[in-house]
């Protein structure tokens, strides 16, 4: 059997990597290729994506493929995080920086446009959830206070989208990507006109919405001169990390949920359908595109953005690996303080730590002491958090729940598994670790005909991937905390 070769573009908040996937006997192999970090850049306290760095890291990633491993991919594509977006001008030139989701200019942007589009409304007429970092607010904002970038801008591309045209020089939409942005109808490719009548936004910003697995044209000859790159494809993947993370679930039939575990924890279901009604609003669930047709039904709850900031806060002093930090929390009290990790004071505070024991003192529980008790808090709180969504999912769902794969770089964490199944009371089996790589390669593979379907998609990360699987353990005082963890939440 022939092998093929993908390079994936796997962009996250936090940092980025190309990805070398090869299929051969039915099996996919990964090569990590090239890593870099990739942070927020604060300017004159806002903060922007510097999108010419992150394109140069991803050149870069080409470039050692090809010179380093030997190898002339057979396609790239790109995933990165949602609801981010770029700006092309008159001259094709990428305006500015593009604005990352944290900056806080759209801290109070969602009351305000409520007062143009009752949120009722807004969440009926495209069902996805309130969230004040969305690309509709976003985009109302720069409308809102002219921003430069705005004022000049004759196109919108979502980060993904803007990375793909700087290779390639095709403008489009990409349906999973653009279906964070809360300016599409569920479900379908077509944004909803009336929202940019009534906000007085040129719908015309807009590009053509295009399916996961598209091909959107070849690499650019400057770029294959540069890098020593073939005259390859370029393709629209499903270009949403999660959407291309929740494609590679080596799970079948429809009796499960997951959750994609990374900077976000991404909990949900793979519905045929948007759920839309006055009490999914209540609570505030998302409908994002899928492969296939499908519609992520899905809750977003901050994820390991919580460890990650104190982490970066405690290095001022002291310097943690990630298995030294899962260890000071076994060591330290159980349940001394739970949090509820979606409060809005988690966003992007200018201390985490700080926040976490603020939050402690607001809610009269007992602030953590060490850094173990913090690290505890936040993975207690999330496995809490992960039940007490479930239970939301069920109540609003008629699909039976027998398991959960969790997927992502949490699934390193078997002690964040443990608690997990733990909380939830089911069986949660763990990984693949890099199941948006490989999601963003097994499209690539469908798109150029080597793969048939999403179902051979599944089979083949089954076959090719180990996973643990996590039964529950202790659930009755875990259920006592859910308990107390339902009112911290009120």
């Amino acid at each position: 059997m022939s092998t093929s070769n993908f390079l994936a573009f796997d962009l996250g908040a936090s940092s980025g990597r190309a990805m070398l996937g090869t299929i051969a006997n039915l099996r996919l192999n990964l090569t990590e290729i090239h890593r870099f970090e990739n942070r927020m850049v604060e300017i004159d306290n806002h903060f922007y994506w510097n999108i010419f760095s992150i394109f140069d890291e991803l050149k870069t990633g080409l470039k050692k493929c090809i010179l380093d491993f030997g190898v002339q991919p057979d396609s790239i594509a790109i995933d990165t995080w949602g609801v981010d977006f770029a700006f092309v001008d008159k001259d094709g030139m990428i305006a500015a920086l593009p604005f990352a989701y944290r900056d806080h200019r759209t801290d109070h942007a969602m009351q305000e446009l409520f007062q143009i589009i009752p949120k009722e409304e807004l969440y009926t007429i495209t069902g996805i959830q309130l969230m004040q970092f969305n690309s509709i607010f976003q985009l109302f904002v720069n409308h809102r206070d002219q921003v430069p970038q705005y004022e000049v801008a004759r196109e919108l591309l979502f980060m993904p989208d803007a990375l793909s045209y700087l290779f390639c020089g095709i403008k489009k939409n990409e349906f999973s990507i653009a279906s964070t942005s809360q300016l599409l109808k569920p479900g379908k490719l077509e944004y909803e006109e009336k929202i940019f009548e009534r906000l007085g936004i040129n719908k015309n910003l807009m590009q053509e919405i295009v399916l996961p697995g598209t091909i959107l044209g070849m690499i650019k000859p400057e770029i294959q001169k540069e890098t020593g790159s073939k005259e390859i494809p370029v393709i629209a993947v499903a270009s949403h990390d999660t959407a291309s993370a929740i494609a590679s679930v080596p799970a079948s039939g429809k009796n499960w949920a997951y959750i994609s575990s990374g900077t976000w924890s991404l909990m949900g279901i793979e519905s045929d359908k948007p759920l839309i009604s006055k009490e999914i609003l209540d609570l505030n669930f998302t409908n994002e595109g899928g492969v296939e047709g499908t519609t992520r039904f899905l809750k977003n709850i901050m994820g390991m953005w919580l460890l990650q900031e104190c982490r970066r806060i405690w290095s001022q002093k002291v310097s943690y690996s990630w298995n030294e930090m899962v260890e000071l929390s076994i060591l330290a009290q159980p349940f001394k303080c739970l949090i509820d990790p979606d409060d809005s004071t988690f966003l992007n505070p200018e201390s985490m730590p700080d926040a976490i024991r603020d939050f402690c003192l607001n809610s009269s529980q007992p602030v953590p002491e060490t850094h173990g008790e913090y690290i505890r808090c936040i993975f207690e709180s999330l496995a809490l958090k992960y039940r007490f969504t479930l239970e939301s999912i069920l109540s609003v769902s008629s699909q039976p729940i027998e398991k959960i794969h969790l997927i992502g770089g949490g699934a390193n964490n078997e002690l964040l598994c443990q608690y997990s199944a733990n909380a939830i009371g089911l069986p949660v089996i763990a990984g693949p670790t890099e199941a948006t790589a490989i999601g963003n390669i097994l499209l690539q593979a469908r798109a150029m005909n080597t793969i048939s379907s999403l179902e051979e998609i599944r089979l083949m990360v089954e076959n090719s991937f180990h996973t643990k699987r996590f039964e529950p353990e202790d659930h009755t005082s875990w259920l006592l905390q859910l308990e107390r963890f339902k009112k911290i939440l009120l």
